[in-house]
């Protein structure tokens, strides 16, 4: 797209001239011979650069250098003068303006500087495109009155420098939680890192979380920052800290009740300012009572629980939630909008959706795939739920009813045994329904896609 640049002078062999240089490196020119003028075409909209006289008519190119900036803070401004004074170049300066120059005006300087500045402010606006697309990504979206105590929650507890646990099923939302809890905090404009537990394996947790000196350990080629350093002063996410190992949890521990961590291969401590959040779908009571999970770091990450609600407790807000990820992903996509059937929202909010919201994104990214110019009741995925039912019963029926393969040719199945064939059966059931696709079938079944990637290396499961 090619860059507008406004010129306002009073002089016109300096406007034409201007005119003459940047239309010939392929810029776009406009022209205005007052202040008064100049402020109108940026109103206007379509400017990218400025180019302001100092000395005007009426009002000065300083007082429209400062009104322009309240207009807008990021558009580059150079100022030209032929007879400005220090006290002026200093006040353009101090005033907001990209640069100051004198006349007669040196072409390829000025073109450099119009170069740098477009550039700049074209980076500056795709940045902002970003963020905004970033923060509608995590934007929570509901009404219902258990999202309205959610809120209210929220904006109690961001502020502080309180712990948080975040419990619900898998696919809720856990993770827009913790983003609103640091964008409301006032660390929003420091690091929001996160890390899977669940992802990471055991024997590589302490050095992610903590980060490592040279040689370490083997393939330790040079020091690395862990992620409680990357987030120094500002917001850790622990993401499924129930699967976190023993070792791992202990060291957690004692970085939080220090706020010094330790790299592996070092014994010098290092501060950290690091507001941890942690989320789990586990039942970490049970897991302490079982031995899984210290009691200790369940405390102290627990200074404030909050839970995320699952979707059948919030099933007026499922119409909302499935027009924002439609118009997400028909905007991501380059798709023009599409109309919906009322009789769509309605089926989907009947749902159950065991995947939570995870699984409501995937039906509706489907639906906008597979469907004409408009989205109709015929355009929804069969329901799988008497298919998965059906596979479930026949894993699982009385010993008498179960399949010849069900036993081993001279003897009973163990209790575990039995599981493992009847779990394996399901999961199979679902990768079916779901083509094969792991991520759809870990929405359906309600885990993590990693977890599940697990569960089927367990159980034998070939995609």
């Amino acid at each position: 797209m090619t860059a507008c640049v406004l010129v306002i002078d009073d002089e016109k062999n300096i406007r034409r001239t201007l005119r003459m240089v940047l239309e010939g490196e392929g810029y776009e020119v406009d022209e205005a011979g007052t202040a008064e003028d100049g402020i109108a075409r940026v109103v206007a909209g379509g400017i990218d650069l400025v180019i302001l006289d100092v000395r005007l008519p009426g009002m000065n190119g300083l007082d429209a250098l400062e009104k322009l900036r309240t207009l807008d803070s990021e558009l580059p401004i150079l100022m030209i003068s032929g007879h400005a004074s220090v006290g002026e170049a200093v006040r353009a300066v101090q005033s907001g303006a990209t640069d100051f120059f004198e006349k007669p005006l040196d072409r390829d300087r000025v073109l450099v500087c119009v170069r740098n500045a477009v550039s700049t402010r074209r980076l500056q606006l795709e940045v902002t495109r970003l963020r905004a697309g970033l923060e509608r990504r995590f934007e929570m979206i509901g009404e219902s009155p258990v999202m309205q105590q959610l809120y209210a929650a929220l904006e109690k507890v961001a502020p502080t420098t309180g712990r948080v646990l975040v419990t619900g099923e898998s696919g809720t939302g856990k993770e827009l939680i913790a983003r609103a809890l640091h964008r409301l905090s006032p660390r929003a404009e420091q690091p929001f890192i996160k890390v899977n537990c669940a992802a990471i394996p055991t024997e590589l947790i302490e050095s992610e979380l903590f980060g490592y000196e040279r040689g370490a350990f083997t393939g330790a080629q040079g020091r690395r920052k862990g992620m409680f350093e990357l987030a120094d002063g500002g917001t850790l996410f622990l993401d499924e800290i129930g699967d976190m190992s023993a070792s791992a949890q202990a060291k957690v521990l004692r970085a939080l009740q220090s706020g010094e961590i330790t790299r592996v291969g070092s014994e010098q401590p290092i501060a950290v300012d690091v507001r941890v959040v942690a989320a789990t779908n586990k039942d970490l009571e049970r897991a302490i009572a079982e031995g899984g999970f210290r009691e200790d770091l369940f405390f102290r990450l627990a200074v404030v629980p909050l839970r995320s609600p699952s979707l059948r407790e919030r099933r007026e807000d499922i119409p909302a939630l499935a027009k924002s990820f439609l118009e997400a992903f028909c905007e991501e996509n380059g798709l023009r909008p599409k109309p919906v059937d009322a009789a769509v929202w309605e089926r989907l909010a009947q749902k159950s959706w065991p995947g939570n919201v995870r699984e409501l994104k995937n039906v509706v990214e489907r639906m906008a795939i597979l469907s004409g110019d408009r989205i109709t009741l015929d355009d929804l995925p069969a329901d799988g739920k008497l298919a998965r039912a059906a596979a479930a019963e026949e894993a699982t029926a009385a010993p008498g009813a179960v399949p010849a393969d069900a036993y081993e040719a001279d003897r009973r199945l163990t209790l575990r045994e039995y599981r493992d064939r009847a779990e394996r059966r399901y999961i199979e059931a679902t990768l079916d329904e779901c083509e094969g696709n792991v991520s759809k079938a870990a929405a359906l079944l309600g885990v993590e896609r990693t977890n599940l990637h697990k569960k089927m290396r367990a159980l034998g499961v070939e995609r």
